[in-house]
């Protein structure tokens, strides 16, 4: 609660002006992260491309809308501190940002870019990856978000890509 009001140059108490209790300052924060992802997936599946471009898209906009565009953006790791009231609200939107991952891999698999691989588990490399940049990314940094996105997708998503080796085996 200090980090969030010191971000906004507030003081604590100030946020219960606008929040009924930490749940929902909690659950807000949550929800504001949740739909720019979703926003930007979307605009990135009905976008032109290959699906290992899209992926490589997605994650870069993921990083720079978590540590640049989203403030209070940590508080989106944070899903099992919510009452199982607002987990309930919430996890549907989340899984949907999952199923985007999932889809995008399975369609590079199919058109041959990226190597037979789970899925799931591939999805959940990258999120538990591109969220994690949010305990460590600083904006004032050497580095924009951009950067790390861009350098995040071609350590990612050309871990999944297929090789000539690959293809041989």
């Amino acid at each position: 609660m200090r980090e969030i009001a010191g971000e906004l140059d507030m003081h604590v108490g100030n946020l219960y002006y606008y929040f009924e209790n930490k749940q929902a300052l909690l659950a807000f924060c949550q929800e504001d992260a949740l739909s720019g992802l979703l926003e930007l997936a979307d605009t990135i599946r009905k976008g032109s491309g290959s699906a290992r471009e899209k992926l490589r898209r997605l994650i870069v906009g993921h990083i720079e809308l978590l540590n640049e565009k989203t403030p209070g953006s940590l508080a989106h790791l944070e899903v099992e501190a919510l009452d199982e009231e607002w987990r309930e609200k919430i996890q549907p939107g989340r899984d949907r940002y999952e199923r985007v991952y999932r889809t995008l891999i399975r369609q590079g698999i199919d058109e041959g870019s990226l190597r037979d691989v789970d899925p799931h588990v591939a999805t959940m490399a990258i999120l538990g990856a591109l969220n994690w940049t949010v305990k460590w990314f600083r904006p004032q940094g050497r580095r924009p978000a951009a950067d790390i996105g861009h350098e995040f997708a071609t350590l990612l998503v050309d871990g999944l890509s297929r090789r000539s080796e690959d293809e041989e085996s």
